[in-house]
């Protein structure tokens, strides 16, 4: 239980580290990634915007769904 609990911060750690990594990324150097997606994916720039949120919004909460609510659930029954 201990292990798995551990693991679990661990993980929580980690994602968040990257979700404000791929958050700093996005606001600070956006035109350059949106360069970049829109001729790859052939999507508009101002479409990038709404798909930027979503991934980031989605990200976090998959982060809380499957890192953190299990921690603080294993946390409270240790």
């Amino acid at each position: 239980m201990q292990v798995i609990t551990e693991f679990l911060g661990w993980c929580t750690v980690i994602n968040y580290g990257v979700l404000i990594f791929s958050t700093l990324m996005i606001t600070t150097v956006g035109d350059w990634a949106k360069e970049i997606h829109s001729k790859l994916f052939k999507i508009s720039k101002e479409k990038l915007d709404a798909m930027y949120f979503n991934f980031l919004a989605n990200y976090k909460l998959a982060i809380f769904i499957f890192n953190l609510a299990p921690y603080i659930a294993l946390k409270i029954m240790a």
